[in-house]
């Protein structure tokens, strides 16, 4: 006998538009809605006119509604009387159209109803709905008028008996570990001295300071790049995965720690976003994830290359991989001093037990005049080499300085020194012969100055010639009344006609 949920639906139209569900209020989330059919209501006076006009006799006459009307009429009762409910149920035949809109099935042994979540409202969803699951949905009752169904409009939704948050952290979790970021081994060792030490964390938490107190202390000379990030709410893991990526990206970078200080579920979420969890399982160099305290766990802990309980922890496991490189050198060096030391201890044992033997008694006293025999000669040799050497030196230096006479640079150092000097008397005795030229050159020049009839002009006098200028007119009588003539100036020369003379 075939069961009430082994007959499903009938399939919905793919053609449907695309907010399927005729709702008279716009959707709280923000989901836009198919206005209802514009239809004529009945006469609000009453249901005695709602029935039609009397006849003639008395009997009202029976109004025949449409489907559309009759729909419209049922939706109006159902949102009016089911405008916010809680239904608990198990969701089943989960479909998500092209729209985004996710329409569902909700179900219990004894019954079943349509649903739709709209795209506006799926997007908060925490976790993932899927069949099977059970849960507590809040929404209104609506009716999709083309098909006279009345379904369940979903605003919001949550896991029964399990919080959203926690579900969606426990598929997040499977899926991430399906895809082997969980596996061992994909982690990657730490280095052992980090140079530069990547920080994604918030500089108003107190993580930040708890980190560089610790590398303060125990490793001083480390590089700190830090990357601000909001740790918490909308937007922050986007932030998170940008920090990360940015930082793994710098050169130099041996090791990035993110994480931030405890807090509840809500406060830890950005770390358990596949966004922060794809980014460190791109990272390039190892991420050490620090988030909240030893109980806290989150996906970033399980992408991770090493998981922290405290940030503080974190920095003391970076610094704890250069104590343990130090720790082994200081093993190393202490493991081959002791066995130089047992294997001198053994070969001088075995060379004491040697020499007290019979046939090596007179062993040491050989070795001791072969010993002393070589140092006398090692001592002759090097006093004959000694000598040999000073006597090569000496007739060495005696070769250079025979050399040094024939040395080109030398003789060029000399005439270089006989022209200089020789330059200078030049251009001193040219000096003292320029001086003189010009001592007799101003003395000839004052002499012609003082001869020159210039300079008899220049004190007033004045030449005169005759109207020709063939010659100077030295008396009256060398001139006629009426006749014309030059008078030459110290500036200029006037002609002059003349009247009388005397």
């Amino acid at each position: 006998m075939s069961d009430l949920f082994d007959l499903p639906f009938e399939d919905d139209d793919p053609s449907r538009p695309e907010d399927a569900p005729s709702v008279r209020r716009p959707d709280p989330a923000g989901a836009a809605t198919t206005p209802a059919p514009s239809v004529r209501r009945p006469d609000p006076a009453g249901p005695a006119n709602a029935a039609g006009p009397l006849t003639s006799d008395n009997r009202p006459k029976t109004r025949v509604l449409s489907v559309t009307e009759l729909n419209v009429r049922i939706r109006d009762l159902l949102e009016a009387e089911f405008f916010e409910v809680w239904v608990e149920g198990e969701l089943s035949n989960c479909r998500i159209w092209n729209t985004g809109h996710l329409y569902f099935t909700l179900k219990d042994p004894g019954a079943q109803m349509r649903g739709v979540i709209f795209r506006s409202a799926l997007r908060y969803l925490k976790f993932k709905p899927g069949d099977g699951l059970r849960v507590v949905a809040r929404g209104r009752v609506s009716v999709y008028e083309p098909k006279g169904e009345y379904q369940l409009v979903c605003e919001h939704m949550e896991p029964h008996g399990l919080g959203a948050l926690q579900l969606a952290f426990d598929q997040l979790k499977q899926r991430l570990q399906a895809e082997g970021l969980f596996d061992a081994g994909r982690k990657r060792p730490l280095p052992a001295l980090p140079r530069k030490i990547g920080i994604v964390t918030s500089l108003e938490g107190a993580a930040i300071r708890d980190i560089i107190k610790v590398l303060g202390r125990r490793y001083a000379n480390a590089h700190l790049v830090i990357r601000p990030a909001r740790v918490q709410g909308e937007g922050a893991a986007l932030d998170i995965a940008r920090g990360i990526t940015a930082v793994a990206r710098l050169s130099g970078v041996d090791v990035v720690i993110v994480g931030r200080g405890g807090g509840s579920m809500e406060d830890l979420w950005a770390f358990n976003e596949e966004i922060v969890a794809r980014a460190i399982a791109r990272s390039r160099v190892p991420v050490i994830s620090a988030v909240g305290h030893e109980s806290d766990v989150t996906i970033a802990d399980f992408v991770a290359d090493v998981r922290a309980p405290t940030p503080s922890a974190a920095a003391e496991i970076v610094v704890a991989r250069q104590d343990e490189f130090r720790a082994r050198i200081d093993r190393l060096a202490d493991r081959l001093t002791a066995t130089a030391r047992r294997r001198i201890h053994s070969l001088s044992r075995t060379v004491h037990i040697l020499s007290g033997r019979p046939a090596l008694a007179g062993v040491p006293g050989r070795i001791a005049m072969r010993g002393r025999h070589a140092a006398e000669l090692t001592h002759a040799l090097a006093r004959i080499a000694r000598a040999s050497l000073a006597t090569r030196h000496r007739h060495l230096q005696h070769l250079r300085r025979q050399l040094e006479t024939f040395d080109l640079g030398r003789r060029l150092g000399g005439i270089r020194t006989r022209l200089v000097t020789a330059d200078g008397r030049l251009t001193a005795a040219m000096t003292r012969a320029l001086h003189q030229s010009d001592a007799r050159f101003r003395s000839c020049a004052n002499r012609l100055d003082t001869l020159s009839p210039l300079a008899v002009l220049g004190r007033g006098y004045a030449v005169c010639w005759t109207a020709d200028r063939t010659r100077i007119v030295r008396a009256s009588t060398d001139v006629n009344v009426g006749d014309s003539v030059q008078v030459t100036l110290s500036s200029g020369e006037l002609r002059c006609d003349v009247r009388s003379k005397t």
